[in-house]
């Protein structure tokens, strides 16, 4: 599979909906937590990879071919939170700290537990940077995009993302500090 594009391909020129389908199952969690790191609130981020798909499914856009299918459907994600964004900018969501974490049952409570208290950290801090360094860090670290990916998602310089990339790690380990968190490769 060429990251996507064959399924689109299928999908728009020849009608073949199992094309949506695996492209929605391939790309579904990594976008919904992508546009996470936009809005705070996993359920509206759920909602606008929802919108993102829709779209995908009703206006078949073109894709030029420039990047990765996968940079491609992220930007149209991002596309689709920021027009969000400026719809709802006047409102007020939840923040993610408000949400109670659910744990699941394993062998090693404890192990799980001491993982997801990371886990929780590593959001809350996450949650306090600005939102491009938000951005940039997930993209680059937890979606494995290169700079270059992840400049043409953000609508930026690859110098501007590499700096932003030393930026927004600089204050990550300044946030995790302040929260008592101190991890050494960091």
């Amino acid at each position: 599979m060429d990251n996507g594009a064959s399924s689109y391909r299928r999908f728009r020129e020849d009608g073949d909906e199992g094309g949506l389908v695996e492209i929605i199952r391939d790309y579904k969690d990594g976008l919904i937590l992508y546009l996470n790191s936009f809005v705070g609130n996993i359920h509206t981020a759920e909602e606008l990879a929802e919108d993102t798909f829709v779209l995908l499914g009703l206006k078949k856009p073109k894709d030029k071919g420039k990047g990765s299918f996968k940079t491609w459907l992220y930007t149209i994600g991002r596309n689709v939170a920021i027009d969000y964004l400026r719809r709802n900018s006047k409102r007020s969501n939840i923040s993610i700290d408000d949400c109670p974490e659910l744990f699941s049952d394993e062998q090693n409570l404890e192990k799980a537990y001491i993982k997801e208290e990371r886990k929780i950290t590593l959001h809350r801090a996450l949650a306090k940077l600005k939102s491009e360094y938000r951005q940039v860090l997930w993209l680059v670290y937890f979606e494995d995009f290169s700079t270059k990916q992840a400049a043409v998602v953000m609508k930026k310089s690859v110098h501007n993302v590499e700096t932003l990339v030393y930026r927004a790690r600089k204050a990550l380990k300044s946030q995790l500090e302040l929260e008592g968190f101190v991890y050494e490769e960091l």
